[in-house]
């Protein structure tokens, strides 16, 4: 497999440097030693080791998934030795600060070296990175003591990490979660409960794994206030940093998954023999709100993995429709003239070109939310301040938007490919696969647009909205200055008119109380709101494509792709906003009024 079929290295340049002009993060002092090649380098080190070390074993985990010997589990050998590669490059500890050994590279160019190896292997990716986002947890919350003894190892690679939040009886609501805690004398916690679907929980990776485990102490406040953060190693972890005894942490077994299947994925139980020791993180009672920063960073990394399987089905499905040759035009009669490429064929054009829409769309929502992480360092507080609030109300969308739309262009990809696609003869059925758990974890896509409309687009009068809404008119006055751009700038303008008239009118019905419907059509808004942000950053796109045209850049055929896809999304896509605020707006839910005797 070539590497521009894993990785559009072009696109991806594309995006990063002459859209959103990442390099300008080299001004601010965490990324002040880098530059546009360091970022290069480091993308280019990325796709070598997703390439040599996460591609070849792809299928090979996907037919050989783990599973338990003598109560240990056991995974295919390959899979070590790409999560190794991973952490020797030092990909582990790529956000890390220098002087702890780490990259301190921005999140962006982060995400974008992510993004390499989820195309390459999301199952495998989801060790190293699940790690490295619990010692971005520890790096805010945990005390001194604590990141000697459990966050660097982490971002050394000898280290593992995994978040701990579902359990069997809960799933994602957690208030109503049972693990807890009871104080001990020597200062840690006697932790009793048990997790479901922990991925990553149990595995011979590394010399470790700390589990960061949500959990109640005793006496603590009923709900999500009561909920609090702790540390439980998978072995003890002696004061001078050695291997102690092991914890009281028992694999109870192991979930046989539809996709993804080279990722273990565990139910854990933890104080089976009343000696699991567990630490507090910070403060008590604060553990959701430091959980979520964990899970909000792998909410975008769930938008981003799901996106980049849809855009390695888009190129497998490219290249096949560039080879395949099958059937003639409707108005070519003679059966003695050479078949078609079936990229000739009109509905195979447009199921590529609806793929390329919503892969490269996707894409550029994902890195401009990941580089609205990378702006909380800029020296002015109110950059700080306005990329924080957008980020808050992008990070549902990201999730959300683009996990449902890369499973509809894995299945424009499957429909091309016809009955091979739906085979094991070809990659594709294994990209859907691997992708249909991505609108579900991680705070299922239904809690993401109730997150969306019911606290992230009204909190503090509509802020966060006002400040996209802003940016959105900006990029709209730029592309109208533009002829070829002018109609869809007015088009993009008409579509947030509808986005504040909507949300206005669900403010109006939460403020008469009725709060069940008014969010009964959550997922519409959710929908409404993402085709909105996606229209934007291919307008953004295509001001930059129709420059690089104007300027008589060489590379025409690409810049001409962009803008054409630009103006497909708008004719196609961009006119459903009209019935989800409809449905939005009115509240007319009829799935809310269906009684559950009538189904």
């Amino acid at each position: 497999m070539e590497s521009r079929q894993l990785i559009d290295r072009r696109h991806l340049d594309f995006v990063l440097d002459e859209v959103l002009g990442v390099d300008d993060l080299c001004r601010y002092a965490r990324f002040a030693e880098h530059s546009r090649e360091t970022f290069g380098a480091a993308l280019s080190l990325a796709q070598q080791i997703a390439l040599d070390k996460f591609l070849p074993h792809n299928r090979k985990s996907d037919l050989n998934e783990p599973h338990m010997v003598d109560g240990k589990v056991v995974l295919i050998a390959e899979i070590g030795e790409a999560v190794a590669a991973f952490c020797e490059a030092g990909f582990s500890a790529v956000l890390a600060d220098a002087g702890r050994g780490g990259m301190q590279l921005p999140f962006v160019v982060a995400a974008a070296a992510d993004g390499m190896f989820c195309s390459a292997n999301a199952a495998t990716i989801a060790y190293p990175t699940l790690a490295r986002a619990a010692a971005n947890l520890l790096e805010v919350y945990a005390s001194e003591e604590q990141k000697r003894l459990y966050m660097q190892p982490i971002l050394e690679g000898r280290y593992f990490g995994t978040m701990c939040l579902s359990e069997p009886q809960a799933g994602s609501s957690l208030a109503d979660l049972k693990t807890t805690a009871s104080p001990r004398d020597d200062g840690s916690y006697a932790i009793s409960g048990a997790k479901m679907w922990i991925s990553a929980g149990d595995h011979e990776l590394g010399e470790n794994i700390v589990h960061l485990v949500l959990a109640r102490i005793e006496g603590a406040p009923a709900g999500v206030r009561g909920i609090s953060l702790f540390i439980v190693p998978r072995w003890r972890v002696n004061a001078d940093g050695s291997r102690g005894a092991r914890n009281d942490v028992t694999l109870a077994g192991l979930n046989h998954k539809m996709g993804q299947r080279g990722s273990v994925n565990t139910f854990l139980k933890f104080g089976e023999s009343g000696d699991c020791a567990g630490y507090l993180v910070g403060t008590a009672h604060q553990g959701l709100a430091q959980m979520f920063h964990m899970m909000n960073e792998e909410r975008i990394g769930v938008g981003l993995s799901a996106i980049q399987q849809a855009a390695i089905g888009y190129q497998y499905s490219l290249d096949y429709a560039r080879e395949r040759r099958q059937g003639r035009h409707p108005d070519q009669k003679d059966p003695s003239t050479p078949a078609l490429a079936l990229i000739e064929h009109a509905d195979v054009r447009r199921m590529l070109l609806q793929q390329k829409c919503y892969v490269e769309g996707g894409q550029m929502l994902a890195y401009d939310a990941a580089l609205l992480v990378d702006r909380q360092h800029d020296p002015d507080d109110s950059v700080r301040r306005d990329s924080a609030a957008l980020l808050e109300l992008l990070t549902p969308i990201v999730k959300a938007w683009l996990s449902d739309y890369a499973l509809r262009a894995n299945d424009l990809a499957i429909q091309i490919f016809g009955g091979y696609g739906y085979t094991r003869d070809y990659p594709v059925e294994q990209c859907y696969r691997d992708n249909r758990i991505n609108p579900i974890h991680e705070g299922t896509n239904g809690i993401q647009a109730l997150d969306l409309l019911g606290r992230k687009a009204l909190m503090h009068d509509g802020a966060a909205l006002k400040i996209l809404a802003a940016r959105i008119a900006a990029s709209c006055a730029e592309a109208a200055a533009i002829a070829e751009l002018a109609p869809l700038s007015r088009q993009l303008g008409q579509a947030l008119v509808l986005v504040r008239d909507t949300t206005q009118a669900v403010a109006a019905r939460l403020g008469q109380g009725e709060v069940r419907l008014a969010l009964a059509n959550a997922g519409h808004y959710l929908h409404l709101l993402g085709h909105v942000v996606v229209a934007w950053g291919w307008l953004r796109m295509a001001v930059t494509a129709q420059r690089a045209l104007a300027a008589g850049n060489a590379d025409s055929a690409f810049y001409q792709g962009k803008v054409q896809a630009c103006r497909h999304f708008f004719a196609a896509e961009l006119p459903q906003v009209e019935l989800a605020a409809k449905l939005v707006a009115s509240a007319e839910a009829s799935a809310y009024d269906m009684r559950d005797s009538w189904f």
